[in-house]
């Protein structure tokens, strides 16, 4: 973040105001807007985005002759979805939250987690944000909040992009659920939002993870690439099979129960599992982020 992000205008919603709920929804403002507005921001929703045009894409052109997708199993896995894409353009958006889940999505939010306390340290706008009145905790809470507001957008801008994509590739309609029964289009609509919403929702245990790291060091690239490092090692752990007994325990390893949102009636075994997982995650680096960053030394 630059200098010139910060001030004047954000100085007067942080310097200005005394505490309050009004102020704090100011605090809160100030930091959504600062963060959706940088260019780094705009750049990962637009990559978030092209995702699900290049799978249309793909999939146009290699069953424009007929041919069916290769590689579609039956499982109810995320990746077989692809395999219904051709049959109903619904299908893309499931499709597509599952090719960017393990990977894409948690990329962008260790992007923004890591860099939500260190880059302001880094850029030496962080002392100046704690002159204001507000203190370390409502500051750490409205980034918190502003990093899980990204997590919401950056899901619905794929959810979105993908539903425009394989509506204007293929067709639409009722559609098949992974257990073989039929529904309606539109109650298929209502649970690609309940999925995206349970996409976002697995992320905040990484965001908290993130922003504990954040707490942790003053440069925004270490922060960023710590947090991105911790996901890949611990996706790597998540496939070896010798580590079966704690895999359980990583905050990856339920991700793709999404997909149980598609079968009739739906399995909330995984779901449930997941969100208790994120909500342990959330709670444990969420409290070792306030634990660190009220006690910290802030000399930038």
């Amino acid at each position: 973040m630059s200098r010139a992000e910060v001030s004047p205008e954000r100085a007067a919603d942080t310097a200005v105001r005394a505490p309050g709920p009004l102020w704090t929804f100011g605090l809160l403002r100030s930091e959504l807007v600062t963060t959706f507005r940088r260019w780094r921001t705009l750049a990962l929703l637009g990559v978030l985005a092209g995702v699900p045009v290049l799978v249309g894409v793909a999939v146009r052109i290699e069953t424009r002759d007929g041919r069916s997708v290769g590689g579609g199993g039956g499982g109810g896995e995320g990746p077989a979805f692809i395999a219904q894409v051709t049959n109903n353009g619904l299908f893309l958006v499931f499709t597509a939250l599952a090719a960017t889940l393990p990977f894409f999505l948690p990329m962008a939010v260790g992007v923004i987690a890591g860099d939500a306390v260190a880059g302001e340290a880094n850029a030496g706008t962080l002392r100046y944000l704690l002159v204001a009145p507000a203190g370390r905790t409502r500051l750490l809470l409205a980034k918190y909040a502003t990093t899980m507001a990204f997590c919401l957008v950056a899901t619905l801008v794929v959810a979105v992009s993908a539903l425009l994509v394989g509506a204007l590739l293929f067709p639409l309609g009722d559609l098949t659920t992974i257990s073989g029964t039929r529904i309606s289009f539109a109650d298929g609509l209502g649970r690609a939002l309940l999925i995206a919403l349970v996409v976002a929702a697995s992320l905040v245990g990484l965001a908290a993870l993130g922003l504990f790291v954040s707490t942790l060091t003053n440069s925004g690239i270490a922060a960023m690439a710590t947090t991105v490092g911790l996901l890949i090692t611990v996706q790597i752990l998540d496939q070896i099979p010798q580590l079966h007994a704690i895999q359980p325990y990583l905050f990856p390893h339920y991700w793709l129960s999404f997909a149980d949102l598609m079968r009739e009636p739906v399995y909330w075994d995984g779901l449930v599992k997941n969100l208790e997982l994120q909500a342990l995650y959330a709670a444990v680096f969420g409290s070792a982020a306030w634990a660190r960053f009220t006690a910290k030394d802030i000399t930038a």
